[in-house]
């Protein structure tokens, strides 16, 4: 004859199954959610990228990561994931607390939507800021088609956005971005300026020029000029080429 301590025993597993049948699907669930794609207003990435894929979506991640090479370093805007972007993707993957594997997938793709507008710029930065000269002369007018001398704003703020949040996220303020051949001769800007490839950023802001200027060795900025340079010891200049021409002497640069 059975105790009154086993008759209950179907029903409790009866109730353990169920419950083992509910968790299952709340993890598959979980799952299913974790890497579904998200669709953005910019952009949308549709496959983890790794060491040796190529492609458009290489070409934008890239751009996204460009602030990310290491000291004196830059990323190529080439479609080719190679070794170089696979340390900035993890230096990106760092700066904001994700796992540092150098994979760029749903996690790190869900990271840059929070971080970007619908019309692709970080969200600290748009483009009427980096269209400031003479104020503002739309893309046109300098060396480069508008469509170009855009491209290049866009990965110049890109490169911003990474050296503000490595700043603790506090404001760059932008003084000069884009320059027309016209609006540069105006303010006496060099004949060969990157201002008018917009590829550049004057920047001053709540830390000290030369705060802006040792940091910006960091993100892939090939030009800076700041403190002791003739003409700019009231901002730092900040460019995108990529070689580099670096001489803030007050600051020891």
């Amino acid at each position: 004859m059975l105790s009154h301590f086993q008759k209950p025993l179907p029903r409790i597993l009866a109730i353990l199954a169920l419950f083992a049948a509910m968790l299952a699907t709340t993890v598959a669930t979980s799952v299913v959610t974790a890497t579904k794609a998200h669709a953005d207003g910019c952009y949308t990435w549709s496959r983890t990228l790794t060491e040796g894929t190529s492609g458009e979506d290489v070409r934008q991640l890239q751009i996204r990561v460009a602030g990310y090479p290491a000291y004196g370093g830059h990323i190529a805007a080439d479609g080719a994931f190679g070794p170089a972007t696979k340390a900035a993707v993890q230096r990106f993957q760092s700066a904001y607390g994700l796992g540092a594997d150098g994979v760029a997938g749903p996690a790190t793709f869900s990271k840059i939507y929070s971080l970007q507008d619908d019309d692709c710029t970080p969200i600290h930065f748009t483009y009427a800021e980096l269209d400031d000269g003479c104020g503002g002369s739309g893309w046109d007018g300098g060396p480069l088609s508008a469509a170009a001398t855009k491209a290049n704003a866009l990965q110049t703020m890109w490169q911003l956005e990474a050296m503000r949040h490595a700043l603790g996220d506090q404001p760059l303020t932008i003084t000069s971005g884009f320059r027309s051949i016209p609006c540069n001769n105006s303010v006496g800007g060099a004949s060969n300026s990157q201002h008018l490839y917009g590829r550049s950023a004057d920047l001053v802001g709540v830390h000290s020029l030369c705060t802006l200027a040792k940091q910006a060795r960091y993100h892939g900025f090939g030009g800076i000029f700041g403190p002791g340079y003739p003409g700019h010891d009231d901002h730092t200049h900040v460019d995108i080429r990529t070689s580099n021409s670096w001489s803030a002497p007050t600051c020891g640069i």
